[in-house]
């Protein structure tokens, strides 16, 4: 039985002596996190960190700088 909301999760990762962490494989899984990926980590000091690929973090980014062209510029 299912008790996370639909798309939501939770996993816990131990913080290793050099301050490294393992992504759980099913967030992995998940979040299509492969070997070689860049992952941006974005902080908050109130809410804590997020994790994003970084490819994704781009398109989003793109989105928004190309929302802000006047409508004629856009491609």
């Amino acid at each position: 039985m299912e008790t996370n909301p639909v798309g939501k999760y939770a996993w816990t990762a131990k913080v290793g002596e050099k301050g490294q962490i393992v992504i759980p494989k099913e967030a992995r899984e998940v979040f299509a996190i492969k070997p070689g990926d860049t992952v941006l980590l974005l902080g908050d000091t109130e809410r804590g960190i997020a994790i994003v690929k970084n490819d994704t973090f781009m398109k989003f980014a793109e989105a928004i700088l190309q929302a802000q062209k006047p409508e004629e510029k856009r491609k």
